[in-house]
């Protein structure tokens, strides 16, 4: 009997914070590999046992006396929960109007922190339950990332979320919506230490403009020199904090790998030479398409004329290009939609960026180990997320469709559990 999709539900949900709970399922993504016929041992708190048709599940992670498993499911795929490895959650991203996100962006620190905590639940739906924040001047992720701290290791309604607090930037560049301009410190080690102090759990550095739509490049020189960023890191390795900067334009890209990151965020116009030092110093590259395409997807709201399109259609297929060559390169590929940047509303504008990776050629499993496997062992975060292995969390998506094809399957009704709950079934997209 072929069970529905709110019959799985009860089934997984009713046990796990009591038992372990046996599922065999037809497909397995675990976060790098693909098994068919899998075997899946959890309880509410971790995985205990995960392996292919050949490898059933010794008796010590079962529960007394069990030989069969609570489930077969042939028909499921099962995924690690998604990881958002670029996302300011203080935003709204919604909204494409400037003035609108200018009256936004005017809110106390207060209002903003409940807006981002109402965006959890929805989040959780689309199957995103781990977020790496990208940064606010007003700690509303510090705030956040300290709440799911408290929870580490217990079960938890909210995923994880760590975040650098405020971004650092130049006084008068660009940035000073999420950063605090590093001259309110001595020098890089006193910024760094002041952001620790604050609760940082890394350091997010604004080293370049942005791109400049209207000409099609980023046309202002970078914030920050190669030496600049290396005095950032190395302050950031004394705490034991990773960094990660925004860069792009060539020159920018250039110097935040040349100083260290462990990774560069948007990396607009990056070479095919940078691509090969990012493979070779094992750096993360998160490639931000959606921020750029919905540019161009809603420029008749936006206001860009037949000129400005073509020169954003040209840049979001040059950026596609590179990254499909990046990956098949070998070098390390974390997915991250930038969030609340206009018109990227959080859950669905990841989702969306999915997509977008897809489309410049990459396969639904490079994608979805993109944010899965790639970033849980690159980006050091505070639990063991991201991956279906043995001592991670119990944090899954069970789809009847198969997002290993296709990635926009993941719009699609899907159940996602968190600690053993159900977070939501079914398609209802997530507000920004």
């Amino acid at each position: 009997m072929t069970l529905s999709l709110e019959q799985i539900a009860a089934e997984l949900e009713t046990e796990s914070a009591e038992r372990p709970v046996w599922v065999r399922v037809g497909k397995l993504f675990d976060g790098e590999t693909v098994l068919k016929e899998a075997h899946l041992v959890y309880d509410a708190l971790k995985i205990r046992h995960v392996g292919g048709a050949e490898k059933s599940p010794a008796a010590e992670v079962l529960r007394a006396g069990q030989t069969e498993p609570d489930l077969h499911l042939p028909d499921a795929t099962v995924l690690p929960g998604l990881i958002e490895s670029h996302a300011h959650l203080f935003l709204d991203g919604d909204p494409v109007d400037f003035a609108v996100r200018k009256e936004y962006l005017a809110k106390p620190a207060d209002w903003l922190l409940e807006q981002a905590r109402r965006r959890w639940a929805s989040l959780l739906e689309t199957g995103v339950m781990a977020v790496r924040d990208a940064g606010d001047k007003d700690g509303v992720g510090l705030r956040l990332a300290a709440e799911c701290a408290e929870r580490r290791g217990a079960l938890s309604t909210t995923g994880y979320i760590d975040s650098p607090g405020a971004a650092i930037h130049h006084k008068g560049r660009y940035g000073s919506f999420m950063s605090r301009p590093a001259e309110e410190f001595a020098d890089a080690a006193e910024c760094v230490d002041g952001r620790v102090k604050e609760g940082a759990d890394r350091i997010k550095l604004i080293a370049t403009g942005i791109i400049n739509f209207k000409k099609g490049a980023v046309t202002a020189p970078p914030q920050m020199s190669a030496d600049e960023v290396r005095s950032f890191v190395e302050a950031a390795k004394q705490h034991n904090r990773q960094t990660f900067a925004h860069a792009s334009g060539t020159d920018g890209v250039e110097n935040v790998i040349a100083g260290g990151v462990n990774t560069v965020e948007h990396g607009y116009f990056i070479t095919a030479d940078q691509l090969a030092r990012l493979r070779d110093l094992e750096m993360g590259w998160v490639p931000t398409i959606a921020p750029v395409k919905v540019q161009a997807d809603r420029a008749d709201e936006i206001g860009w004329d037949e000129e400005i399109v073509s020169k954003l259609e040209r840049i979001v297929s040059d950026h596609q290009a590179m990254l499909a060559k990046a990956n098949d390169m070998g070098v390390r590929v974390i997915a991250g939609s930038d969030a609340g940047s206009c018109g990227v509303p959080h859950g669905r504008g990841f989702l969306r960026e999915l997509e977008l990776m897809q489309d410049a050629g990459l396969s639904a499993v490079d994608v979805l180990r993109s944010a899965t496997g790639t970033p849980a062992s690159l980006l050091a975060f505070g639990e063991p997320i991201g991956r279906i292995a043995p001592g991670c969390r119990s944090r899954m998506i069970c789809s009847l469709h198969d997002p290993l094809d296709r990635v926009t399957d993941l719009q699609r009704e899907k159940l996602v559990l968190l600690d053993g709950k159900l977070c939501g079934a079914g398609s209802a997209p997530a507000n920004s």
